[in-house]
Protein backbone atom coordinates (compact mmCIF):
# COMPACT_ATOMS: atom_id res chain seq x y z
CA UNK A 1 0.00 0.00 0.00
CA UNK A 2 1.16 3.27 -1.24
CA UNK A 3 2.62 5.52 1.93
CA UNK A 4 -0.08 8.58 2.18
CA UNK A 5 1.86 11.98 1.69
CA UNK A 6 0.83 14.79 4.64
CA UNK A 7 1.23 18.22 5.43
CA UNK A 8 5.15 18.47 6.73
CA UNK A 9 4.35 19.42 9.96
CA UNK A 10 3.24 15.97 10.67
CA UNK A 11 5.61 14.01 12.58
CA UNK A 12 5.49 10.79 12.43
CA UNK A 13 4.33 10.57 15.57
CA UNK A 14 0.84 8.43 15.74
CA UNK A 15 -1.00 11.23 17.41
CA UNK A 16 -0.21 13.72 15.21
CA UNK A 17 -0.81 11.74 12.27
CA UNK A 18 -3.98 11.21 13.81
CA UNK A 19 -5.17 14.61 14.51
CA UNK A 20 -3.67 15.77 11.07
CA UNK A 21 -6.01 12.86 9.26
CA UNK A 22 -8.88 12.92 11.15
CA UNK A 23 -8.85 16.25 12.91
CA UNK A 24 -7.51 19.57 11.35
CA UNK A 25 -9.38 21.68 8.60
CA UNK A 26 -12.36 19.57 9.15
CA UNK A 27 -14.88 21.88 9.93
CA UNK A 28 -16.24 21.88 13.37
CA UNK A 29 -19.60 23.02 14.92
CA UNK A 30 -20.10 20.98 17.92
CA UNK A 31 -20.20 23.82 20.64
CA UNK A 32 -18.41 21.68 23.17
CA UNK A 33 -15.45 20.84 20.49
CA UNK A 34 -15.16 24.52 19.75
CA UNK A 35 -14.46 25.28 23.07
CA UNK A 36 -12.11 22.26 23.66
CA UNK A 37 -9.77 23.68 21.02
CA UNK A 38 -10.21 26.97 22.30
CA UNK A 39 -8.64 26.07 25.17
CA UNK A 40 -6.26 24.00 24.43
CA UNK A 41 -4.48 26.25 21.65
CA UNK A 42 -4.73 28.75 24.25
CA UNK A 43 -2.92 26.77 26.09
CA UNK A 44 -0.35 25.80 23.29
CA UNK A 45 1.14 29.53 23.34
CA UNK A 46 4.47 29.47 23.35
CA UNK A 47 4.66 25.79 23.06
CA UNK A 48 4.53 22.72 20.43
CA UNK A 49 1.47 21.40 19.80
CA UNK A 50 2.15 17.61 20.22
CA UNK A 51 3.00 18.35 23.84
CA UNK A 52 -0.76 19.54 24.00
CA UNK A 53 -1.86 16.65 21.96
CA UNK A 54 -0.11 14.40 24.73
CA UNK A 55 -1.87 15.68 27.21
CA UNK A 56 -5.33 16.69 25.68
CA UNK A 57 -6.97 13.71 27.97
CA UNK A 58 -5.81 14.94 31.04
CA UNK A 59 -6.70 18.40 29.96
CA UNK A 60 -10.17 16.76 29.30
CA UNK A 61 -10.18 15.33 32.96
CA UNK A 62 -9.01 18.92 34.72
CA UNK A 63 -11.58 20.60 32.47
CA UNK A 64 -14.90 18.54 32.98
CA UNK A 65 -14.80 17.54 29.49
CA UNK A 66 -15.07 20.79 28.29
CA UNK A 67 -17.94 21.81 29.50
CA UNK A 68 -17.75 25.43 29.69
CA UNK A 69 -20.73 25.62 31.78
CA UNK A 70 -18.70 23.72 34.81
CA UNK A 71 -15.26 25.38 34.01
CA UNK A 72 -16.87 28.88 33.99
CA UNK A 73 -17.76 27.73 37.78
CA UNK A 74 -13.97 27.35 38.81
CA UNK A 75 -13.00 29.02 42.06
CA UNK A 76 -9.78 30.33 42.87
CA UNK A 77 -9.18 26.88 44.95
CA UNK A 78 -9.91 25.12 42.18
CA UNK A 79 -6.92 27.29 40.12
CA UNK A 80 -4.91 26.27 43.19
CA UNK A 81 -5.62 22.56 42.54
CA UNK A 82 -4.71 22.88 38.90
CA UNK A 83 -1.30 24.42 39.77
CA UNK A 84 -0.41 20.96 41.22
CA UNK A 85 -1.52 19.22 37.94
CA UNK A 86 1.60 17.47 36.12
CA UNK A 87 -0.66 16.50 33.77
CA UNK A 88 -1.50 19.40 32.38
CA UNK A 89 0.20 22.85 31.41
CA UNK A 90 0.55 24.64 35.14
CA UNK A 91 0.57 28.35 33.95
CA UNK A 92 -1.72 30.39 36.25
CA UNK A 93 -2.33 33.25 33.71
CA UNK A 94 -3.40 30.52 31.20
CA UNK A 95 -5.47 28.97 33.61
CA UNK A 96 -7.46 31.95 34.90
CA UNK A 97 -7.70 32.98 31.39
CA UNK A 98 -9.63 29.80 31.10
CA UNK A 99 -12.30 30.04 33.12
CA UNK A 100 -12.79 33.63 31.76
CA UNK A 101 -12.74 32.24 28.14
CA UNK A 102 -15.66 29.86 29.47
CA UNK A 103 -17.93 32.81 30.58
CA UNK A 104 -17.45 34.48 27.69
CA UNK A 105 -18.33 31.90 25.64
CA UNK A 106 -21.35 31.21 27.33
CA UNK A 107 -22.04 34.88 26.71
CA UNK A 108 -21.36 34.66 23.31
CA UNK A 109 -24.22 31.26 23.45
CA UNK A 110 -26.71 32.82 24.97
CA UNK A 111 -26.52 36.04 22.60
CA UNK A 112 -26.16 34.19 19.66
CA UNK A 113 -27.74 31.16 19.99
CA UNK A 114 -24.39 29.18 19.78
CA UNK A 115 -21.17 29.90 19.51
CA UNK A 116 -20.71 28.03 16.02
CA UNK A 117 -23.37 30.17 14.93
CA UNK A 118 -20.80 32.91 16.06
CA UNK A 119 -17.52 31.67 15.08
CA UNK A 120 -19.33 30.14 11.15
CA UNK A 121 -21.21 33.40 10.71
CA UNK A 122 -17.66 35.41 10.72
CA UNK A 123 -16.57 33.52 7.60
CA UNK A 124 -19.81 33.75 5.66
CA UNK A 125 -21.13 30.15 6.96
CA UNK A 126 -18.09 28.43 4.27
CA UNK A 127 -14.67 27.17 4.86
CA UNK A 128 -11.51 28.96 3.76
CA UNK A 129 -9.77 26.65 1.48
CA UNK A 130 -6.27 27.41 0.19
CA UNK A 131 -3.95 25.57 -1.44
CA UNK A 132 -0.17 26.49 -0.71
CA UNK A 133 2.59 24.35 -1.73
CA UNK A 134 4.11 24.04 1.15
CA UNK A 135 4.13 24.08 5.05
CA UNK A 136 6.49 27.23 4.44
CA UNK A 137 3.84 29.26 2.60
CA UNK A 138 1.25 29.36 4.98
CA UNK A 139 1.21 32.47 7.17
CA UNK A 140 1.16 32.53 10.97
CA UNK A 141 -1.47 35.08 11.14
CA UNK A 142 -3.97 37.01 8.33
CA UNK A 143 -6.13 39.78 8.70
CA UNK A 144 -8.65 37.89 9.04
CA UNK A 145 -7.34 36.02 12.35
CA UNK A 146 -6.10 39.58 13.22
CA UNK A 147 -9.84 40.67 13.13
CA UNK A 148 -11.14 37.69 15.09
CA UNK A 149 -9.10 38.02 17.78
CA UNK A 150 -10.11 42.14 18.04
CA UNK A 151 -13.74 40.90 18.23
CA UNK A 152 -12.89 37.46 20.69
CA UNK A 153 -11.46 40.45 22.69
CA UNK A 154 -14.20 43.03 22.53
CA UNK A 155 -16.54 40.23 23.95
CA UNK A 156 -13.69 39.84 26.89
CA UNK A 157 -11.66 37.08 25.69
CA UNK A 158 -8.01 36.29 26.91
CA UNK A 159 -5.46 34.48 25.02
CA UNK A 160 -6.67 35.29 21.63
CA UNK A 161 -3.72 37.10 19.88
CA UNK A 162 -3.73 36.40 16.21
CA UNK A 163 -1.44 33.95 15.64
CA UNK A 164 -3.45 31.86 18.31
CA UNK A 165 -6.54 33.03 16.45
CA UNK A 166 -4.80 31.54 13.33
CA UNK A 167 -4.44 28.28 14.58
CA UNK A 168 -7.72 28.41 16.02
CA UNK A 169 -9.18 28.44 12.45
CA UNK A 170 -7.15 26.17 11.26
CA UNK A 171 -7.79 23.66 13.74
CA UNK A 172 -11.71 23.99 13.68
CA UNK A 173 -11.83 24.06 9.84
CA UNK A 174 -12.60 27.66 9.27
CA UNK A 175 -9.75 27.40 7.42
CA UNK A 176 -8.60 24.58 5.49
CA UNK A 177 -4.46 24.69 4.83
CA UNK A 178 -3.37 21.32 4.01
CA UNK A 179 -0.76 21.27 1.63
CA UNK A 180 -1.21 20.55 -2.49
CA UNK A 181 1.12 17.76 -1.70
CA UNK A 182 -1.12 16.83 1.31
CA UNK A 183 -3.59 13.67 0.73
CA UNK A 184 -6.12 15.88 2.02
CA UNK A 185 -5.45 19.18 0.07
CA UNK A 186 -8.99 20.76 -1.51
CA UNK A 187 -9.50 23.93 -3.48
CA UNK A 188 -7.22 25.67 -6.02
CA UNK A 189 -6.98 29.24 -4.69
CA UNK A 190 -5.59 31.13 -1.81
CA UNK A 191 -7.97 33.08 -0.25
CA UNK A 192 -7.47 33.28 3.62
CA UNK A 193 -5.02 36.59 2.93
CA UNK A 194 -7.23 38.89 1.09
CA UNK A 195 -7.61 41.90 2.62
CA UNK A 196 -10.66 41.58 5.46
CA UNK A 197 -12.57 45.18 7.54
CA UNK A 198 -13.18 44.24 10.70
CA UNK A 199 -16.79 44.82 10.78
CA UNK A 200 -18.60 41.96 11.99
CA UNK A 201 -20.62 43.29 15.09
CA UNK A 202 -19.73 42.54 18.54
CA UNK A 203 -22.60 43.92 20.85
Amino acid sequence: MAQKNRCAWCTSDPLYIEYHDTEWGRPVYDDRVLFEFLILESMQAGLNWLTILKKRENFRKAFCDFDPIKVAKFTPRTVEKLLKDAGIIRHRLKIESTINNANCFLAIQQHYGSFADFLWAFVDEKPIVNRWEQSADIPASTDLSACLSQLLKAHGFRFVGSTICYAYMQAVGLVNDHTADCFLAKGTKRLSTRNVRCTKPVN
